[in-house]
């Protein structure tokens, strides 16, 4: 059986320093967030208490997190409800059940990262986005050949004549006939006039 390390102790002083006696330096709710990411446990108490406040520390870890521009992952409907939860009868369930909504998320993430390196290779995400920025350039330069030569900033080619018709109004010109054509025919053959 593997061992099971102990977590990292990180004490919190008065003048509201974060300091981790397993590197004996200082750190920052930061710092701390990164070791949450990489999967390192710790855990805080309060230098002159000894209480443990790692609950406090990680719910300030994720306030920062959710003040941080484009970071927000918790929507303010899910906030409320969580708050109407607090004296509920129901408040004793919802740790339980929270955590095992978020393993089977963990879970169903690593599932779907599997899948979206299966569909799209070792790139994933940078594939697929790839794949969207080559087709919004290339449906732009298909754009840009339908747009009149003064919307793309071009002008008709020195001598050309002012009543030549460039080649994309001559194409258009080509299709308004046949239009006309079939809308004659449609008529003869529904008994309108031609």
């Amino acid at each position: 059986m593997a061992e099971e390390k102990e977590p990292i102790t990180i004490k919190k002083y008065a003048n509201r320093r974060l300091y981790n006696t397993g590197t004996s330096t200082y750190v920052t709710l930061e710092d701390l967030a990164v070791m949450v990411k990489s999967g390192e446990d710790f855990v805080v108490y309060d230098a002159k208490t000894s209480e443990d406040i790692t609950r406090s520390v990680l719910a300030q870890i994720i306030f920062e997190q959710e003040n941080k521009e484009g970071q927000s992952l918790l929507p303010i409907a899910f906030l409320r409800q969580l708050i109407r939860f607090y004296g509920d009868s129901m408040q004793m369930m919802v740790p339980r059940f929270l955590e095992q909504s978020m393993s089977s998320l963990t879970s169903q993430q690593g599932k779907f990262r599997e899948q979206i390196t299966q569909a799209f290779g070792a790139g994933g995400f940078g594939s697929l986005e790839d794949q969207v920025r080559r087709n919004m350039e290339m449906f732009e330069k298909t754009f840009a050949m339908f747009a009149p030569p003064f919307a793309r900033g071009g002008k008709p080619a020195a001598g050309a004549a002012m009543d030549e018709k460039p080649a994309s109004n001559a194409g258009v010109d080509a299709l308004k006939q046949q239009l006309d054509e079939m809308q004659k025919r449609l008529d003869k053959l529904g008994g309108g006039k031609e």
